[in-house]
């Protein structure tokens, strides 16, 4: 152990990709760890600068882009595997993903369980082998407190047309669990590890206020998360401060799932 047991949270010269690196939450990540001294590698669908146009969908793209980073660092010291469709309340997308299930189109079902698992499957299998060869290595996956309990339709006030968070998204983030157990079982013999953080909505200027109110009733802090708030669990699970922690869920979610 170090001198100074703040160096553990150091990840200065580590080499780190964050999938979904364009989105709300992949942008603060990625701040945070590239203040900690990361190079960090944003992959998204979506252009934005500094980021690379990765489909986490598509094995070969992947595998390709990795080799990229391989030939550039020479090694990849974490990944976090963020992306997913996960629509903001009230915007165009989850006019279609908030619908009750019985009226949920398959089709939907397929991408979200492509996007929010199975892509993390093709990053997690496109990185394992480098980190297995280096020794050393960490792998988080981001769920959700939906990957261990069930959203409460309640938040949502529509009296003339319910909403229900997306049965996919849930059935997704509680897969990231299994997911992420089966790999810590093939990882830990080569002091690789990988663990899911569950994190709760955070709240953003375009979430509307009824919805926040009634959100905020239940979580024990009384309010959804803030801006800033996961950053803190991000470079934990990326640094060595979590060395020996690996195929956990770690909550972070204001008491929500406590109560």
């Amino acid at each position: 152990m170090p001198h100074n047991p703040l160096k553990l949270f150091s990840l200065k010269g580590k080499v780190i990709i964050i999938t979904g690196g364009a989105g709300f939450l992949g942008t603060q990540y990625a701040r945070a760890l590239t203040g900690a001294g990361a190079k960090v590698m944003l992959w998204d669908m979506k252009k934005a600068p500094g980021v690379e146009l990765v489909d986490i969908t598509d094995e070969p793209t992947v595998q390709a882009a990795v080799k990229k980073i391989i030939k550039k660092y020479g090694r990849i010291d974490a990944l976090v595997n963020n992306a997913a469709m996960n629509p903001a309340v009230g915007s165009p997308e989850s006019q279609t993903q908030f619908v009750p299930y019985e009226k949920y189109p398959i089709d939907l079902w397929k991408q979200e369980l492509m996007v929010n698992l199975t892509g993390m499957m093709i990053c997690t299998k496109a990185v394992a082998p480098i980190m297995m060869k280096q020794k050393s290595g960490s792998i988080v996956n981001i769920a959700s407190e939906l990957s261990v309990t069930a959203h409460d339709y309640r938040f949502y006030d529509d009296p003339k047309n319910k909403k229900y968070k997306s049965v996919g998204y849930t059935t997704t983030k509680s897969g990231v669990l299994g997911l992420t157990r089966q790999w810590a079982v093939r990882l830990g013999q080569y002091n690789v590890r990988i663990n899911a953080f569950s994190p709760v909505g955070m709240q953003t200027d375009k979430t509307p206020k009824d919805f926040i109110k009634r959100y905020a009733h239940s979580i024990m802090f009384g309010r959804m998360a803030r801006p800033g708030e996961y950053t803190g669990a991000i470079i934990f699970l990326c640094s060595d401060a979590s060395a020996f922690m690996t195929g956990h869920n770690l909550v972070i979610d204001g008491g929500k799932t406590a109560w």
